[in-house]
């Protein structure tokens, strides 16, 4: 039960006249509670500094919020900033996060099983929405578990506690520096004040969690200490930070039946997502202006990431790696149940490769170059032939008509809501790129 309001309680913004009436107490932080109330017909969530938290220079970082809006739909945003006379400092209303949607910590605890889709999707929309928001030249300075929300199954991603965004240059004076074990090595040893670069940083540290379920600097020599103190978490996280697969410095390797997550996460990965990891944390800690991985260079990797995706018979994820390919002639074995990984069907857009798994679909971005990143809607699907179960096919979801050439040189057109079967070498043009089929 919250100490500020009490439920039933009718509160007024002295100066929008504003009503909203208290419904719920939801929970409570460092900075203030957070309360359930009804706004006219609709559901929100406020929250209430307490009066420690409610200065002047926290009001001023609302208001402006509040003007720029948010980077994009990702964000629970603050709407309204809400004064009552009578009632010490202040708050403001901001979307209410759908129950279904479920923290990272959730994940890590394992109260949640997402698939790899869903997790990789998560982070799709993760590193898409805090490039919107640094593009605006705003860091959010506090990415971290509590503050990041997915729905599992889809993996659709909601960002909250957006008050303590900050334009980049203005960071450095504001007080809050991060949580721990997500700060910048920088910024632990008191060396620099959160910022965009430390944000990428954070942002790596918590795509490792989400992937690895382990720490990136938590090996060895996390486990050799007896006192996880201050000085002890300066020295891992900040003076002497070692990436526990680090492919020169074998110091802090993660240890059988200590740290099993990380042990056999790691290997179900394909290779450009383990050096984009391997990146930020060697290159990223060393050079934190210039070493560190971009979040457009994340979503690319990511993307492809998802692509990848190889269902075994047994109905887990494993990831299509044209390097691992390359050095054994083949995809070896399922991570869950040990039997050969058996590719199916696959399609060549540019330098895509899809694989056309029962539930993969395309979007805009996979066939017009000018629409990159464009998953709002679905141009084509795999389906299955109703009276013949082994036949498969990618029925056309568009409105545009595909040419479609076969090895023999047969042409013939798929209009929409039609289907074309999954043949070796069928060629399809999709007016904007042309598709080739492979098994």
């Amino acid at each position: 039960m919250g100490d500020i309001f009490k439920i039933g309680q009718v509160i007024q913004d002295d100066s929008s006249k504003i009503q909203c009436k208290v419904e719920e107490f939801l929970g409570d932080g460092g900075q203030g509670e957070v309360y359930k109330v009804k706004l006219g017909d609709t559901d929100y969530a406020l929250k209430w500094y307490f009066p420690h938290a409610a200065t002047p220079q926290q009001k001023e970082i609302l208001e402006q919020l509040i003007q720029t809006g948010r980077p994009t739909k990702k964000f629970l945003w603050p709407i309204h900033l809400i004064e009552q006379q009578g009632i010490n400092g202040f708050g403001y209303i901001m979307e209410l996060r759908p129950q279904n949607y479920k923290s990272i910590v959730d994940l890590m605890k394992r109260r949640i099983e997402p698939s790899f889709r869903a997790v990789i999707t998560a982070s799709i929309e993760l590193t898409n929405s805090f490039l919107a928001l640094h593009t605006r030249g705003m860091c959010y300075r506090d990415i971290s578990f509590g503050n990041m929300f997915f729905e599992p199954i889809t993996g659709d991603v909601l960002i909250c506690d957006n008050d303590n965004v900050a334009v980049d240059q203005q960071s450095a004076n504001i007080g809050v520096l991060g949580t721990p074990r997500f700060m910048a090595p920088e910024v632990v040893l008191g060396k620099a004040k959160p910022s965009t670069q430390t944000d990428l940083y954070s942002l790596s540290v918590l795509l490792f969690y989400m992937f690895i379920m382990h720490h990136p600097l938590e090996g060895e020599k996390e486990a050799a200490i007896k006192c996880l103190d201050l000085p002890a978490m300066n020295k891992l996280y900040g003076e002497d930070p070692i990436f526990i697969f680090d492919p020169t410095n074998h110091s802090n390797r993660p240890i059988p039946g200590y740290h099993d997550n990380a042990i056999d996460f790691w290997p179900i990965y394909n290779q450009d997502i383990r050096d984009l990891f391997i990146r930020s944390f060697t290159k990223g800690i060393e050079d934190s202006e210039n070493g560190r991985v971009r979040e457009s260079e994340w979503r690319s990797s990511l993307v492809k990431l998802r692509d990848s995706i190889v269902y075994c018979s047994c109905g887990a994820e494993n990831f299509y790696d044209i390097e691992k390919i390359k050095q054994q002639g083949s995809l070896g074995e399922c991570w869950a149940c040990t039997k050969p990984i058996i590719l199916p069907p696959r399609i060549r857009i540019n330098n895509q490769i899809i694989m056309l798994n029962h539930d993969t679909k395309l979007y805009p971005h996979h066939i017009d170059d000018e629409k990159m990143y464009d998953f709002s809607y679905p141009i084509a699907e795999i389906t299955q032939h109703p009276s013949n179960p082994s036949v498969w096919g990618l029925k056309n979801l568009s409105n545009e008509k595909w040419v479609c050439k076969t090895t023999d040189g047969t042409i013939f057109d798929v209009d929409p809501s039609k289907n074309v079967s999954l043949v070796v070498g069928t060629k399809i043009n999709f007016g904007n790129s042309e598709g080739e089929i492979r098994i």
